[in-house]
């Protein structure tokens, strides 16, 4: 099975969003990943709803929505009518995680949580059967490309762990500092899928770097 790649869109040229959100249309990428920020979870904004209808807009692959916000619940269902097909929220921002789950699943988007470098995976054993992908983040949220973080693949490697023992069938994607180097690793230690910004749209030839991502 290949390995999934997610393409970070906040990576791509702002000023010909259309022309990169098509090349990644024929590219190998079956995801596009969205980050959301709101300068209150993370030190930074990003783009918000109108953007993302733009690409969804322009898209043909699934949009895999990460939201790095406060208050996750008060937008499940403007993000679904903006084009999620899954939507993933953070374990630190989610008071009643369960419940964000189940609206999520509800509006009828998969449900990610999201846990940052010092969160351990072991909290989401209880409710393990109800996420459909982990998120592990391998640099702190808020900005692209920052340093990986060694200890991810670990983490990674516990939470297949966890996963396995219990029988379910939650996906593990990784975001930040993901390169050909370390998206071995983290392929080698149970990752699905891996998110990658600035090395995908730093590359000479983007849709070749995503396809060798894919061959990890």
């Amino acid at each position: 099975m290949s390995t999934i790649v997610s393409p970070s869109v906040l990576s791509a040229d702002f000023a010909n969003l259309e022309r990169d959100v098509k090349m990644l249309n024929k590219s190998n990428a079956e995801w596009l990943h969205i980050d959301i920020m709101d300068g209150q979870f993370v030190p930074n904004i990003s783009f918000g709803l109108p953007v993302m209808k733009a690409i969804h807009k322009h898209a043909t692959k699934p949009l895999d929505v990460h939201l790095m916000i406060a208050t996750p619940d008060d937008y499940i269902d403007e993000f679904k009518d903006a084009g999620a097909e899954i939507l993933t929220v953070h374990y630190e921002a989610c008071t009643h995680l369960h419940r964000s789950l189940q609206r999520i699943k509800s509006a009828g988007m998969k449900a990610g949580v999201a846990l940052n470098p010092h969160t351990p995976v072991d909290l989401l054993k209880d409710i393990i059967h109800d996420i459909d992908l982990v998120l592990i983040m391998s640099v702190n949220p808020g900005f692209g490309g920052q340093k990986f973080i060694p200890q991810a693949v670990e983490k990674v490697r516990a939470l297949k762990t966890l996963i396995t023992n219990a029988k379910a069938t939650t996906l593990i994607e990784v975001d930040g500092g993901v390169n050909l180097e370390t998206g071995k690793l983290l392929v080698e230690a149970g990752a699905d899928a891996l998110v990658a910004g600035s090395f995908v749209f730093g590359s000479e030839d983007p849709i070749k770097t995503i396809e060798k991502l894919g061959e990890l």
